[in-house]
């Protein structure tokens, strides 16, 4: 909340409050302004300087106004101009003959009043002007409110990048060959067409980039156009969503002109299925004007000439949402995934953002890399930059393998928290809770080995964490395996029995994770005995969420739900019998975690041997 007079925002005055302030104006300028302007300037002079001047010869007309009493007269002034003077009136009774003999004109006023035109200009002219250049800022302002401008209407907003100004390309990018290698083509395309087109072969006309979020999709369409030297157009699909029914449309073949005219160019769409979601069918209650621009962009995509050397790249990380029209051939003829990277991908990308950071030389990337399996491009360049800000402040000038070991856990668990004091009885608990896990897993077969054990509270929660790190990548885990990692889960909640006859709240992250993962055993991996290979969920949104939903009737559910139970608690006392039959060993790393507060995954084992061997 902010404190009132600190940074606080003024609120908006409403459109009222400017034309009222404009009316003012207006008035004061019809009250005051327009008469004085409208009145020719007239000098007041004494009575002396009158007959000095009308001796002289200055004088040309005089005029008598009774009502004011006083005479106007026009003379010549200093500049030898016409000027207007008026003077009292003085008991003077050869005025008249004086007048006479210098043929002085006499008139019945002089007129002080400017000219009807000038008069004109002055009372309409100036109020118009003043409402059009009062109107036209108004209207700016209005239209910057709104996010547009009123002359911009049906106009992209495309972000266009000349050859060189991407300042991207493939050796930027790391850990997704695959993808790399089917962009490399439209590449060579766009450099050499005659050799493609001596053949016959077409340029394919769009490539949807799908993946997880932080891949590296909208790089890796920078790198292409940076590659291939040609302009970049570069928009959003959420710039295509208009308030004003028609206008998406209008900026889709405003962005198709623009490209045909810059040809050859790369056209980049991202996240569009902002506009390129599946049409309802039915007519009513959709968004009239997204499926406007949906239209409008499968037209514009039909009618260009792929021959021009226009390629259309799109991303997006939830494509089971745009329409089929969209995705056939011809429109978007290649479908390239940009996945999570694997074990000598994350190595790649770890050395590539290490290339602008003072590293020291000494530094372990596979072990990095190994303990951050299911990370994507944007979270590794996030602990690299952590890394290095953690290298800022102990005062170092270099970034270390500790700081990289550290960032990792920042990144996985959160930060350190330092203010927050256990007591030592909650501390122990933590302790025996960790060590159950550890010790579980390390007695099981096929089970990831132990890097590291903590007490330490991380912001994320964690009242402590166990770190296991497989040796090298896995792609296919066995049915074993996974029931190995359900036990292990179950470990600390155990050894809280075991030791203190009583459990915590602090298994629920544990809890949540094990039923998770064993209902996904049964309901999509096949590894259930009773169902056998039946697909019982649905995956939906399979880069973003993950979320999944059940495809059985309510009695399977149910019987899926009691397989879910009994799965759990047949490894959880799997779990419990390994704790008891290891009871030594456990009170003995368990103080040893207590004294140390954080251990490594050697230390672990190298206790563990000396309990069971001594």
């Amino acid at each position: 909340m902010v404190e009132p007079g600190k940074n606080s925002k003024t609120p908006k005055r409403p459109l009222i409050f400017y034309y009222a302030v404009t009316l003012l104006v207006l008035m004061l300028l019809n009250w005051l302004l327009v008469p004085m302007l409208a009145k020719r300037q007239v000098v007041e002079v004494g009575y002396n300087e009158f007959v000095s001047m009308l001796d002289d010869g200055k004088v040309q007309t005089v005029a008598y106004e009774p009502s004011e009493s006083q005479i106007v007269f026009e003379a010549t002034n200093e500049n030898g101009k016409t000027a207007i003077y008026k003077t009292g009136i003085f008991p003077d009774s050869d005025l008249y003959n004086r007048l006479d003999e210098a043929g002085v004109k006499f008139a019945a006023e002089i007129p002080t009043q400017t000219s009807p035109l000038l008069s004109i200009l002055i009372s309409y002219a100036l109020p118009i002007i003043l409402i059009v250049v009062v109107g036209q800022w108004l209207s700016k302002k209005m239209m910057k409110s709104m996010g547009g401008n009123a002359m911009s209407f049906g106009k992209s907003g495309a972000k266009i990048y000349a050859e060189t100004e991407t300042g991207k390309t493939f050796a930027d990018v790391a850990g997704q060959d695959e993808a790399k290698e089917a962009l490399t083509e439209i590449v060579d395309f766009l450099h050499n067409p005659s050799k493609y087109a001596s053949i016959g072969a077409k340029l394919p006309k769009g490539a949807l980039l799908v993946g997880p979020p932080g891949t590296g999709k909208t790089l890796l369409a920078k790198a292409v156009a940076g590659e291939a030297h040609v302009p970049f157009f570069s928009i959003s699909g959420s710039e295509f969503v208009e308030m004003f029914v028609g206008m998406g449309a209008a900026k889709v073949r405003d962005l198709f002109k623009q490209a045909s005219e810059k040809a050859p160019c790369i056209v980049f769409i991202d996240e569009i299925d902002t506009i390129g979601k599946k049409r309802d069918g039915t007519g009513m209650g959709g968004n009239d004007e997204r499926e406007q621009t949906l239209n409008q962009l499968l037209t514009e995509m039909d009618g260009f000439d792929g021959t021009k050397g226009v390629v259309i790249l799109a991303a997006t990380n939830r494509p089971e949402s745009l329409d089929p029209a969209l995705l056939r051939p011809g429109r978007f003829d290649r479908r390239i995934p940009v996945q999570l990277p694997d074990l000598q991908g994350r190595m790649a990308i770890l050395k590539v953002h290490a290339k602008d950071v003072n590293m020291s030389g000494n530094i372990d990337f596979n072990a990095i890399a190994r303990a951050t399996s299911g990370a994507s491009g944007a979270d590794l360049a996030n602990i690299i930059n952590e890394a290095a800000l953690r290298a800022v402040r102990l005062g170092r000038s270099a970034v270390e393998q500790a700081d990289l070991e550290e960032s990792v856990e920042t990144v996985i668990a959160g930060a350190q928290r330092k203010n927050a004091v256990l007591s030592a009885k909650e501390k122990e608990i933590v302790a025996y809770h960790e060590i159950g896990h550890a010790l579980v897993a390390a007695k099981q077969s096929n089970s990831a080995p132990v890097t590291k054990i903590t007490i330490i509270p991380r912001t994320s929660g964690a009242l402590g964490y166990t770190m296991q790190v497989d040796e090298g990548e896995h792609y296919l885990m066995t049915r074993e395996e996974l029931l190995n990692k359900v036990t292990t889960l179950t470990g600390g909640r155990a050894a809280e029995e075991l030791i203190f006859g009583s459990i915590t709240t602090g298994a629920s992250n544990d809890i949540e994770q094990a039923t998770k993962l064993t209902r996904s055993m049964i309901t999509r991996y096949g590894m259930s005995r009773k169902f056998d290979m039946v697909a019982l969920e649905t995956v939906t949104n399979q880069y973003l969420s993950g979320d999944t939903s059940l495809a059985c009737s309510a009695q399977t559910a149910a019987q899926i739900d009691e397989e879910v139970v009994q799965t759990v608690k047949t490894a959880h006392e799997k779990a419990v019998g390994i704790l008891q039959e290891n009871m030594e060993a456990l009170h003995r790393l368990a103080h040893h975690l207590l004294e140390k507060e954080t251990i490594t995954g050697e230390e672990f084992m190298d206790l563990l041997n000396k309990s069971q061997n001594g």
